[in-house]
């Protein structure tokens, strides 16, 4: 692994880079919670980043997701099985892990979009990492509880819908953190902005929601944002997702 790959956010709170896409290691003793796993060609940096920050795969308590495409859940039906850990997920967000059906941006809508500055390397890249495989994951099962679920970090699911109708954020209230999965992210290979943002809305099932949803992201207290995608984000989540507000709303032509 690469130096910057596993990055120490707080007191048992690991992101990490994976090729594309950033996971979570929550931790307390031996325990893990890990919310998401990257693609399915990233199996290895998934187990090689729970050695990194001292743990083995038989240590994950539970596999969260902050929703069900490829590039987040890749792992998560290898784990569940091999390891026997629950995967949890918004129950609206279980049936797409399960594949009843499938909301992941189309491979038309990619080749129209081709034109536009690292959209044909990141699909490259997906389809080499298993962007287009079934990577379902059929033990998907709602949260067990309302609130702070009972396992390592005792994250808190917040439903961030939009991106996918289930899209879930974690809060983390006492270390001031929040996991926003692609509801909100700092960077992409098919973005040229840098900090807070949307994805770019091609990526969106419901383009109005996901916007909307900046709203829940703006009322979480938190001073330290881990995205789905880019860099960690330092400073007000609040802030931040006024930024990316005002990134995506279009200018107003001039009469």
């Amino acid at each position: 692994m690469r130096e910057d790959t596993l990055v120490h956010a707080a007191n048992g709170v690991h992101l990490v880079h994976g090729s594309n896409t950033n996971w979570v290691i929550l931790s307390e003793g031996d325990a893990v919670t890990l919310i998401d796993c990257g693609y399915p060609g990233d199996r290895q940096q998934v187990l090689d980043s729970l050695g990194a920050a001292g743990h083995s795969p038989e240590s994950v308590t539970a596999i969260l997701l902050t929703h069900a495409h490829n590039d987040h859940l890749g792992s998560a039906d290898y784990l569940s099985r091999t390891f026997d850990a629950p995967v949890y997920a918004h129950e609206a967000e279980v049936p797409h892990a399960r594949r009843e059906f499938l909301h992941q941006v189309s491979l038309a809508r990619v080749l129209r979009n081709g034109w536009r500055p690292g959209v044909l390397p990141w699909a490259i890249h997906a389809l080499r990492s298993g962007g287009t495989t079934d990577a379902r994951v059929d033990r998907a099962q709602p949260f067990p509880t309302e609130g702070a679920l009972d396992l390592p970090g005792r994250p808190v699911p917040v439903h961030t819908p939009g991106h996918t109708a289930g899209h879930c954020a974690y809060h983390l209230p006492g270390a001031g953190i929040v996991i926003s999965g692609d509801g909100l992210v700092t960077g992409h290979p098919t973005s040229r902005m840098r900090g807070p943002q949307l994805l770019p809305s091609m990526f969106d099932r419901d383009r109005a929601r996901t916007r909307d949803s900046l709203d829940v992201f703006e009322n979480l207290a938190g001073d330290m944002l881990l995205p789905g995608h880019g860099p960690v984000h330092h400073g007000s989540v609040g802030e931040a997702a006024r930024t990316a507000r005002e990134r995506a709303t279009p200018a107003r032509r001039r009469s």
